[in-house]
């Protein structure tokens, strides 16, 4: 990682703000997924399986996205080392809201049979990848903009973006919710992954108003950026980075939480 600059060119506010937003809106993407798996993805997706079974399923695609995410770390961290930090962040944002208004656009296995689901695990599989850059990315951002004495102050800005994301997304499906069960598994558990068009649409205005850290540029600018970057990373820390993400994945995996989710639906 490039070294801060202590005179920022541009506003380390707006910096901070736009990787908040971003994130936010990424993740915002991310749960509204999970909260369909939980309502609705088991019945439209895998009708054929016992309900139970289903839901798990839909679970099981849930997790996909943790399988991808330290790959999207891992390629996004090498061209944003490579090419831009800023680049990298709006490609990321990008793939993500792509893929999930395709979510809201699917066939179910109605329709299409078989395929539905393995388009859905598709999608989820690009949500983890662009996740996995969007994480590591707004956070670098908003340090190398910072100065050295508030580097950990904004890069914790980008971490309030989680639980607001969750809250948005919580607060979307409580809102679709209201239709009637017939409504809500027809068309509307369709409408939160349409609406996050809108919010992607607004996270790029922000972020393309931002640029790369003054620090990034001077090491662009001498040619001093590593050939393989993630290479590196993994040569010095691979073992901490491994443990990380399995750390993550063992904290938020809703599969291993498998008893409590039984319990749960049985006495539903």
């Amino acid at each position: 990682m490039a070294s801060s600059s202590d005179s920022p060119q541009v506003s380390i506010v707006r910096v901070a703000g736009a990787s908040l937003i971003g994130t936010a809106i990424e993740f915002f993407d991310f749960f509204i997924f999970g909260t369909a798996s939980a309502l609705v993805f088991g019945k439209l997706f895998f009708p054929d399986l016992d309900p139970l079974i289903g839901t798990l399923a839909a679970f099981a695609t849930f997790g996909v996205a943790f399988v991808a995410r330290p790959l999207g770390a891992l390629i996004f961290g090498h061209f944003g080392d490579r090419v831009s930090r800023k680049r990298m962040l709006i490609t990321s944002l990008m793939m993500m809201g792509l893929s999930t208004v395709a979510v809201g656009l699917l066939p179910t296995h109605a329709q299409v049979g078989i395929l539905a689901p393995i388009l859905l695990v598709v999608c989820r599989f690009i949500q983890g990848l662009a996740l996995g850059g969007e994480w590591s990315g707004a956070v670098l951002m908003a340090v190398e903009h910072a100065p050295k004495n508030k580097r950990a102050f904004y890069g914790s800005w980008p971490q309030v973006g989680v639980p607001l994301g969750l809250v948005l997304a919580t607060g979307m499906f409580w809102i679709v919710q209201q239709l009637p069960a017939a409504q809500l598994e027809s068309w509307g558990w369709r409408v939160p992954f349409l609406v996050s068009a809108v919010l992607v649409a607004l996270g790029l205005y922000i972020r393309l108003k931002i640029e790369d850290s003054p620090a990034f540029e001077a090491v662009k600018e001498k040619g001093q950026q590593e050939r393989f970057p993630a290479g590196v990373v993994m040569r010095k820390a691979g073992g901490r980075v491994v443990i990380g993400a399995l750390a993550m994945a063992a904290r938020e995996h809703p599969l291993l939480h498998g008893d409590r989710l039984r319990a749960d639906l049985r006495s539903q």
